[in-house]
């Protein structure tokens, strides 16, 4: 036994002894755990297992540490209130507002982060990584890590475009729907569960073979297939307004129906329709992403991320990361943006703690 597996247990078992003296229960479970969780890893996977734990667990806390800061940060520079509901959330949503930042300065300024074109070769298929290359060459020679920033931007601009367009689609169907009712609502309804009856899916490669692969249609496609989702949800939230006694004064008044959409119903529905919107932007992403991926997405020589994990995906079998970046870029907004929405989800519900 070396040094290394030594202070390591030495380590987990005095963070749990520190834990437990100052009575910090779910800490103390943590570490504990974690340290007969380790006693086993250690004698099935041996000493590579427990580095394997630590890189993890380091990891972990650098994502904790950096969420922390983010946080402070967020409190000193927003105004007083908003401040003070950002040093509340929890870490979690500071974090993926930290990542969700930085995928939104790299989308924004992806042509001066790249230190080379998108399409731009400049090396031997698959070379590896250099001084110039930071993540090595694609299968074309191109630099990956330009690749993945011009990606990030066109995939999330993409799928943000997309996701607009179906609640603003669905918002507005929803609000009219609530407010009219009788048969407008009931054909609005019938056209949602036709179109959420087929799978999202199977439903875009059909409409991508039949009028193309261009960037217009397949943003009208995105928006087509979610934007039902954001209509049943809008015509559930503002049901539940447009019945209150306030409403049907306002009807009374002769007030009519954009008004009463714009002053009554809307900012008594914003909360639960802002977090609606986090989630339909994750699932227009992995969507936008898995069409590209399938061939009917973003085309090339256009960077995208999808279209970069199934170009790269031979390397999988030498045992290079290369065609796990991409994936990993989708896979942390995703993981980030949910972070987000279940913190606003919490707020909106005025469930506290």
């Amino acid at each position: 036994m070396n040094y290394f597996v030594i202070g390591y247990y030495a380590l987990l078992i005095g963070s749990s002894c520190v834990a437990a003296y100052f009575n910090k229960r779910e800490a103390f479970l943590l570490l504990f755990t974690l340290t007969l969780a380790s006693f086993v890893m250690g004698i099935v996977g041996g000493e590579s297992t427990l580095w394997s734990v630590t890189l993890v667990a380091g990891a972990i806390g650098l994502a904790a540490g950096t969420a922390y800061a983010f946080r402070e940060f967020l409190a000193i520079v927003l105004p007083r209130e908003a401040g003070k509901a950002i040093r509340g959330a929890p870490l979690t949503a500071s974090f993926g507002l930290f990542v969700v930042g930085t995928y939104t300065i790299t989308a924004l300024f992806a042509p001066v982060i790249a230190p080379f074109g998108e399409a731009e070769v400049i090396a031997d298929a698959f070379a590896p990584a250099d001084e110039s290359m930071l993540l090595g060459a694609d299968q074309l020679g191109r630099d990956m890590f330009s690749r993945v920033v011009f990606g990030v931007r066109n995939t999330v601009g993409l799928a943000l475009v997309a996701t607009l367009l179906a609640f603003l689609i669905g918002a507005i169907g929803g609000l009219v729907a609530a407010v009219r009712g009788g048969w407008f609502d009931q054909l609005l309804g019938r056209f949602a569960d036709v179109v959420m009856s087929i799978p999202s899916l199977i439903f875009a490669l059909l409409m991508l073979s039949i009028f193309g692969t261009n960037l217009v249609t397949l943003v009208l496609v995105v928006a087509v297939i979610y934007s039902p989702r954001v209509f049943r949800l809008t015509r559930a939230v503002a049901g539940n307004v447009v019945v209150m006694d306030y409403v049907e004064a306002a009807r009374l008044r002769g007030e009519r129906m954009w008004y009463l959409i714009r002053k009554e119903i809307l900012p008594n529905s914003t909360a639960p329709l802002i977090a609606e919107f986090g989630l339909e932007f994750c699932f227009v992403f992995l969507l936008v992403a898995g069409l590209s991926f399938l061939g009917l997405g973003i085309q090339p020589p256009t960077a995208d991320l999808g279209s970069m994990v199934r170009e790269n995906a031979t390397l999988i079998s030498f045992g290079e990361i290369t065609p796990l970046i991409p994936a990993a870029a989708i896979a942390l907004l995703t993981v980030a943006v949910n972070f987000v929405v279940d913190w606003m989800l919490w707020r909106s519900t005025g469930l506290r703690e």
